[in-house]
């Protein structure tokens, strides 16, 4: 309730540090927002390249599979990196005046959400050139990325905490991305992994988020009800540690940073 009415009365805080965020990633760039759309078009075109010809996997629509799961994975370690670091660079900020802390994570995942919209372009885009189909469910498509939303502002408030406290975070968390990376089925179907494995992956909250975004989004499925509460779980249980871990140590920031 506290960090509701925090941000309620603090929103043009927030819109500024996002509008702020956005034109510093885009700064003297020629061709700005949109090389949000071309980024992850280029990716594709090259893991596409790459992996549908190397591993022959047997993925109807590879580039719009490869695509979805880019994007979603793509914005994840964007938001959580950035928010990782948030506080300690508004550390003169911090110092000066009383702000709501948790305001800095939060407007690094806001403004790495906003930048994974504009890159759900390249994947629309991806789709009518490959004549996929697009069905009804999209509806709900807002649903699977608040799920992913509410996900990366609980892991970013755990690890723009800790970053604070232990600098090794950021280069232990480096390691992390790029095992979990791996072990999503994002470039390669799950249906190769061995049996034991699958069985686990309902533990990798990144495989469900894609899983239940790529039902929706290219394969027309509605998700069943446990898959909800599994990606709500994942959601709204790493919001209340990130939460509970970011106020019980933000007293003690300005000691450290």
């Amino acid at each position: 309730m506290e960090q509701s009415k925090g941000l309620i009365k603090y929103q043009w805080l927030l819109r500024e540090l996002v509008a702020r965020d956005l034109k510093i990633k885009y700064r003297r760039s020629v061709l700005g927002y949109l090389w949000s759309i071309l980024n992850p078009l280029l990716m594709m075109i090259v893991l596409t390249a790459v992996f549908s010809n190397m591993f022959r996997f047997d993925i109807e629509n590879y580039p719009v599979y490869l695509l979805s799961g880019q994007i979603l994975f793509t914005f994840f370690a964007e938001a959580t990196n950035m928010a990782m670091s948030s506080i300690l660079a508004g550390a003169s900020l911090i110092k000066k005046v009383y702000l709501p802390k948790y305001i800095f994570p939060v407007s690094r995942v806001i403004s790495s959400f906003t930048t994974m919209v504009f890159s759900l372009i390249a994947l629309v885009i991806v789709m009518l050139f490959t004549k996929a189909d697009f069905y009804i469910t999209l509806i709900i498509l807002p649903l699977a990325l608040f799920y992913l939303l509410i996900f990366s502002v609980g892991v970013s408030l755990i690890l723009s905490t800790l970053i604070v406290f232990f600098r090794d975070t950021q280069y232990l968390y480096g390691v992390l991305l790029t095992a979990l990376n791996y072990l999503t089925p994002i470039f390669y179907p799950v249906s190769i992994l061995p049996d034991w494995l699958k069985e686990v992956m309902v533990f990798n909250p990144m495989y469900n988020f894609i899983e239940i975004f790529r039902k929706i989004m290219i394969y027309g499925q509605w998700p069943g009800f446990i898959e909800h509460i599994i990606c709500l779980a994942f959601a709204v249980g790493t919001l209340l540690i990130g939460i509970y871990v970011f106020k019980k140590n933000q007293n003690n920031f300005i000691l450290y940073i």
